[in-house]
């Protein structure tokens, strides 16, 4: 039995699905490093784990290195450390580090979760992404404007997904992001246009081993600009085509060039409008938003055990693909709390057979204030058409009205 040490700060439900899968492998001894209180655990995971230890920051290097060997006199020396959020990696990195424990370092993982160094690394790979420059001042992000022009966009130096991040079209929009953003280093890029992709990849011993690819619609960043619009992501059944051939190229090179050599990453990219590949942003991490469980439905296996598998024991069997599935994210308009959901029952009609999960909003549920909205639709079928179809009918028919 391996020992294995997961840490997951908070008991939410999309952590506790990777928690549950590590629990039920059958070759691992589970111990759970957290700030919330074992008793907060679901009694059917929690009498899978075999040993618990609370602290109080869960990104604190020092903080875990005290639970780990806490742990360690109760379940033995822990062969993996391992978490899903990204900003877990480089704790746990430095953790693992000063423990001895296998797996990506702290080099590595502040490459991937430091946006400014990543895009260097993959430039001096020679590897396609944005023109970018991390501005420590406003002279420097003014420099920076001359010589790309509008628009661009402006992130956190370590930011996660979209949080935070604008479109800037304008010298006075770069001002008033500067004083939002407030003091220290804002990486900004050149606005790439095309269509937005992810491109999810496993490695083991730094030889690819999966990948599955994504294409979002309309990206992100214009889902956060414009309050109207609703965001879909569309998993195509095909994905072996010559078509992905320069990001399964690129992908997989520059997590190379990253140093993830096992393990699982989400990588954000763009096919721009004369065809060229653009790496936007990569994560040594699975992805969020339901990517799990939308890739579970694509290939017919449950994608959080088969994560499991790789992250504790450096093992996973490739599943096929086997339908084409997509998520429709149900996005209220405006401020305020749910009141109703408007067209459930003609949905339910068109495409009820096509439905396979779903999270409604809630009456009462406050508006999340993300791309994701207050809730979403999944759909699958073995044509990729019907389910682009399906998508189109769901965000024109449903409506999410506030109170």
């Amino acid at each position: 039995m391996r020992p294995v040490i997961f840490v997951a700060p908070y008991f939410l439900d999309a952590t506790l699905r990777f928690v549950d899968a590590v629990s039920r492998l059958d070759d691992v001894r589970l111990g759970v490093v957290s700030t919330d209180p074992e008793e907060n655990l679901p009694a059917g995971l929690r009498s899978r784990v075999v040993a618990h230890w609370r602290i109080d920051d869960c990104l604190d290097p020092a903080q875990i290195e005290v639970a780990v060997r806490g742990l360690a006199r109760r379940i033995g020396p822990p062969e993996r450390l391992i978490g899903t959020l990204e900003e877990l990696q480089v704790p746990l990195a430095v953790a693992r580090e000063s423990l001895g424990i296998d797996g990506l370092g702290a080099e590595a993982a502040r490459c991937f979760r430091d946006k400014a160094r990543m895009k260097t690394v993959l430039e001096r790979a020679g590897l396609p992404c944005a023109r970018h420059r991390l501005a420590a001042t406003r002279e420097e992000a003014r420099a920076f404007v001359e010589s790309v022009g509008f628009p661009l966009v402006a992130k956190p130096q370590a930011g996660a997904g979209a949080k935070n991040t604008f479109r800037v079209d304008s010298a006075q929009q770069l001002e008033d992001v500067l004083t939002v953003m407030g003091a220290g280093p804002v990486l900004l890029e050149e606005f790439v246009t095309g269509e937005e992709h992810s491109f999810d990849a496993a490695v083991i011993g730094g030889q690819p081993v999966f990948h599955s690819i994504s294409r979002y619609h309309p990206s992100p960043l214009e889902v956060l600009r414009e309050p109207w619009i609703q965001w879909c992501v569309l998993l195509p059944r095909v994905i072996d085509v010559p078509e992905y051939d320069a990001i399964r190229r690129d992908g997989f090179a520059a997590l190379g060039a990253l140093g993830l050599s096992t393990g699982f990453a989400h990588m954000e990219w763009f096919r721009t409008e004369d065809g060229r590949v653009a790496i936007s942003e990569v994560g040594a991490r699975p992805p969020g938003a339901q990517f799990t469980t939308l890739m579970s439905f694509a290939h017919d296996v449950d994608m959080y055990r088969a994560w499991a598998g790789l992250a504790a024991l450096d093992r996973f069997d490739a599943p096929v693909r086997k339908y084409a599935v997509g998520c429709a994210y149900l996005r209220a308009q405006g401020q305020g709390r749910v009141r109703q959901v408007l067209g459930l029952d003609a949905i339910a009609r068109e495409l009820g057979p096509l439905v396979v999960e779903a999270k409604l909003p809630r009456e009462g549920q406050p508006t999340a204030g993300t791309y994701e909205g207050e809730g979403y639709l999944i759909v699958r079928h073995p044509e990729t058409q019907v389910v682009e179809d399906a998508l189109a009918t769901i965000v024109t028919r449903i409506r999410v009205e506030l109170a």
